[in-house]
C-alpha cells in the first residue's frame, strides 16, 4: 500500500510504502533496507509480508539518496532521521514499535533508537561493530565506490545511490547497543562475506538491554530467504518482552 512522501527532520522527502492490518495491529515494524536496496526491492518486499502476516503494520521506505527519495546517503549517520520519520508514521496506529534494519539500515537503526527510549525493540542484522572493511575484494570495491568521486558517479549511474562526499566518521555501532534502552537482537549469517560474524559477538556482548544473538547457517547478506524465519521470531520476541 503505497503512502505520502514522509519528510524528515532536516527536510528530506523520503518515498515510502506501507502494509496495514484490517484491524486494529498487534504492533508496528519499520523496515530499513540496506545500501543500494529499495523499499520495492524483492526480498524487502518479501520481509515485510512475512511480517504483515503476523498481524503487524509494516513502514517501508527509500532512506536518502536512494530510489525515489532525496538527499544524499551518509551510509547511516543522517539515515537516523530518515527512521524517525517513519518511526513516527508507525506509531500513527500502533503502541509498539519494532525496527528492523539490515547492515546499512540497521547502523541506521541503532543511531535513531540510541535516542528513543519508547521503541519496543530493534533487530540489527548483517550489522558492523565498527567502521572497518574487511580486507577482500568486496571491502576494496566498498571503499572505492563510497570513497571517491569517480566511485560515487558510477553508484548513481549504475545503483541510483547518490552518496554524500564527504564522510562523517559517527559513533560506531558497538558503541550505539549500549545506550540501547529496549531489547535488541543481532542476527548475523554464518556465510556472510562482507561481514565477519566476529561482528555479531562483539555487539551482543556490549548490549547493555536484553539481547539474543542469531547466527543463521546458510544466510548471507542483509535480507534474505534464510533470513526471514529469525527475523519473524526475533520480533515476536522482542513484542513478548515488551508485554
Amino acid at each position: 500500500m503505497p503512502t505520502p512522501s514522509l519528510i524528515t527532520a532536516d527536510g528530506v522527502a523520503l518515498a515510502a510504502r506501507r502494509w496495514l492490518t484490517d484491524t486494529t495491529p498487534r504492533g508496528a515494524v519499520v523496515l530499513v533496507h540496506g545500501f543500494s536496496a529499495h523499499r520495492d526491492h524483492p526480498e524487502v518486499v518479501a520481509t515485510a509480508e512475512a511480517l504483515h502476516q503476523r498481524e503487524l503494520d509494516v513502514v517501508t521506505y527509500d532512506a536518502r539518496g536512494h530510489g525515489g527519495s532525496g538527499g544524499h546517503s551518509t551510509l547511516g549517520d543522517l539515515e537516523a532521521h530518515d527512521v524517525a520519520a517513519a518511526v513516527e508514521l508507525a506509531a500513527s496506529r500502533a503502541d509498539q514499535v519494532v525496527l528492523v534494519g539490515a547492515s546499512m539500515g540497521a547502523i541506521a537503526a541503532l543511531r535513531y533508537a540510541s535516542t528513543d527510549p519508547s521503541l519496543a525493540g530493534v533487530v540489527a542484522v548483517s550489522c558492523p561493530a565498527r567502521w572497518r572493511l574487511p580486507r577482500s575484494a568486496a571491502g576494496l570495491a566498498s571503499a572505492l565506490l563510497t570513497r571517491t568521486i569517480p566511485g560515487r558517479l558510477l553508484a548513481d549511474r549504475l545503483m541510483r545511490v547518490r552518496i554524500a562526499p564527504r564522510w562523517t566518521n559517527p559513533l560506531p555501532p558497538v558503541e550505539l547497543v549500549s545506550l540501547l534502552a529496549s531489547p535488541l537482537v543481532v542476527v548475523h549469517g554464518e556465510a556472510d562475506r562482507f561481514i565477519s560474524s566476529t561482528d555479531a559477538h562483539e555487539l551482543s556482548a556490549a548490549a547493555r538491554q536484553p539481547c539474543r544473538l542469531e547466527l543463521v547457517a546458510g544466510m548471507g547478506h542483509a535480507f534474505g530467504p534464510q533470513a526471514t524465519p529469525t527475523i519473524v521470531g526475533a520480533v515476536e520476541w522482542i513484542l513478548s518482552e515488551s508485554d
